[in-house]
């Protein structure tokens, strides 16, 4: 007779300031989550009964006190070591069949519940977490840069960024010019407006982690009424920087379950060939490659095609989905990572694409895609 342990639990993960593991109790696979905010867990649970009538989410068996915070308890889905989640579709090699009906499902859904959910919100229906929360005082932009200055790159362009907007950059070959203290004035402003935005009912956070394979949603404390474009330029920012970048790089303990994530940083780390300081004509040039793998252009020309452009036809005909996105995609730049505590290579990076975001050329279907990539059809 083959003895079954009352109780296994599997390794616990860290994800920002919640941990994660898996466990089996009485032969039922559990996903537990631990949180030490209060307001957070709370808006956990309301974010979950709320997607749960219109997505696929794991059911929410248990949420307890316990010290120090609090401890919920998930259904948890089939998966495993490189399976289970959006993110190992985007570790093959090249984008399969599996990928391409994920995406078909995945936009397909969220059309649906989009339009049936959309209108102009109040700021009080919306969730203001990942935007309004962090511009705001004392909020994240604040936390990272409020009365604070660095170099550009530490070695390569030794220039502070308070001085940036004294500099042309030459970025790529094109002139742009980034105000770093108007930048982080004019997104404070930008969120503090109370005006309407369109919001629909979304999980909020659309990440490779936060997506499961076969399709469903997890992470829900910032479920709710979103603003579409901002739910808009977190997934699109998220696959085509965080996901197989940043979040690998500078947080590598997210992923230990999904090795075949750290393999495929390579290719999708941009190349700095460039990095240099004119001081006679006060230009910076910085020329870098983009790099993409082919999964993560393909998801996200998907979702662009698929998504982005249909919802954005129906809610905001003729246009220009440029200025709709800029705010949330600089939030997403500046207050995800305090670009003060990141390499040299990568801090010039990111405030190169942030100067890209805000200039009045930006262009959203050949900013997220790679220069050696077919980017998505206007």
């Amino acid at each position: 007779m083959t003895f079954r342990p009352l109780l296994r639990i599997g390794p616990v993960r860290r994800f920002t300031r919640n941990l994660l593991w898996s466990v089996d109790l009485l032969g039922r696979p559990l996903l537990l989550k631990y949180t030490r905010d209060a307001v957070e867990a709370r808006e956990e649970i309301r974010g979950h009964a709320r997607l749960s009538r219109h997505y696929r989410v794991p059911a929410l068996r248990a949420h307890l006190r316990v010290p120090d915070g609090h401890l919920l308890a998930y259904e948890r889905l089939p998966g495993g070591t490189g399976q289970g989640l959006l993110l190992d579709l985007l570790n093959a090699d090249e984008p399969g069949g599996d990928l391409r009906t994920y995406m078909d499902e995945l936009t397909a859904a969220y059309r649906e519940v989009i339009l049936a959910t959309a209108w102009p919100a109040e700021l009080a229906h919306v969730v203001r977490k990942l935007y309004w929360d962090r511009a705001a005082s004392g909020g994240r932009l604040d936390t990272y840069y409020a009365g604070k200055d660095f170099l550009i790159a530490d070695g390569l362009i030794d220039v502070p960024v308070s001085r940036l907007n004294t500099y042309t950059l030459k970025i790529n070959g094109r002139r742009h010019h980034l105000d770093w203290a108007a930048t982080l004035r004019w997104l404070r402003a930008h969120f503090a407006t109370d005006e309407p935005v369109w919001a629909a009912l979304t999980q909020g956070d659309p990440t490779d982690v936060n997506l499961a394979h076969p399709l469903a949603w997890f992470d829900y404390d910032t479920a709710g009424m979103n603003s579409i474009p901002g739910e808009f330029a977190n997934f699109l920012w998220y696959a085509s920087a965080l996901g197989g970048w940043l979040v690998p790089t500078y947080n590598p303990a997210a992923f230990s379950g999904h090795p075949a994530t750290f393999a495929q940083v390579p290719a999708n780390t941009p190349e700095i060939r460039r990095a240099d300081v004119d001081r006679t004509t006060s230009t910076i040039h910085i020329d870098y490659t983009p790099r993409l793998s082919a999964p993560r252009r393909a998801a996200v020309t998907a979702y662009w095609n698929q998504l982005v452009r249909p919802i954005a036809d129906r809610l905001w005909p003729g246009s220009d989905l440029s200025d709709l996105l800029r705010p949330y995609l600089a939030m997403r730049i500046l207050g995800v990572y305090n670009l003060a505590d990141l390499s040299p290579e990568d801090r010039l990076v990111l405030l190169a694409r942030l100067a890209e975001a805000m200039s009045p050329t930006f262009d959203p279907t050949i900013y997220f895609c790679p220069l050696e990539s077919p980017c998505p059809t206007p």
